[in-house]
């Protein structure tokens, strides 16, 4: 199995001090993001690593791991960007975004899923935005289960609904045809979309979770992981901080 880590965004929205250096080079107790994910795929098993960079990609420094320049950041977001990594795609592939640190039996969990394409969703995710006043809840991607605990919609601030509501991790998990069905479902969009895509202006300016969706929307099954354990998204410093005091007392 490898991971690619979609690294292209910047720290910009933490705090001005940052805002030149990639998101994942941002520091969490005296190491980068990235530093933590990479320890905790390493403990996993996981050493084939790609990091999808965009600007500031020469302020990396990691080492043994694949580097992908997006070359083209400007002109898409994160769905566009994960996509210059496609030919790294594996029958067993994990897809990470550069903002999150979790623990090891986050990681365990989700490697179990035996599916083709699975997401890791946390159901007790509103505790997490207690307090967090820089990032309300009502930015989480969330993610809504019917009473099958199969999902059916997935974007973000889901409101209104009787069904149980998670939040996206940031991590998918793509096994046997996982991978062929993604990139095949995108090369299809990217010729002939030429408007409104989900809740995205375009499929260039779409995220990960417009893709889901989309799948979803094409009757590809999309298996959610129900996870337990400590994890977070660094897009404050009011979440630097706070990641600080639940992994570093």
């Amino acid at each position: 199995m490898n991971a690619i880590i979609i690294a292209a965004g910047s720290g910009k929205r933490i705090s001005d001090d940052v805002k030149n250096i990639p998101k994942s080079m941002v520091k969490i107790n005296g190491k980068p993001i990235i530093e933590h994910q990479l320890s905790v795929l390493h403990k996993a098993g996981i050493n084939q690593i790609v990091v999808i960079t965009g600007p500031y990609s020469e302020k990396f420094n990691v080492k043994n791991v694949t580097y992908v320049k997006d070359e083209c950041y400007e002109k898409h977001d994160i769905l566009g960007s994960l996509m210059q990594g496609k030919k790294y795609f594996e029958k067993d592939t994990l897809i990470l975004y550069s903002d999150i640190i979790f623990e090891l039996k986050i990681i365990e969990k989700i490697l179990g899923s035996k599916k083709d394409i699975s997401i890791a969703v946390d159901m007790n995710w509103e505790e997490n935005y207690v307090g967090r006043t820089e990032h309300p809840k009502s930015e989480a991607e969330n993610v809504e289960l019917d009473n099958n605990e199969e999902i059916i919609k997935i974007k973000k601030n889901i409101q209104n609904t009787k069904n149980n509501v998670g939040e996206f991790l940031g991590i998918i998990k793509f096994r046997n045809n996982g991978t062929e069905l993604f990139v095949k479902k995108y090369e299809e969009l990217i010729k002939k979309n030429s408007g409104l895509f989900h809740e995205a202006p375009s499929i260039l300016k779409a995220y990960v979770t417009d893709m889901i969706q989309e799948l979803i929307d094409s009757n590809i099954k999309i298996e959610p992981i129900l996870i337990s354990g400590k994890w977070c998204e660094i897009d404050t410093m009011q979440d630097l901080k706070n990641a600080e005091k639940i992994f570093f007392p």
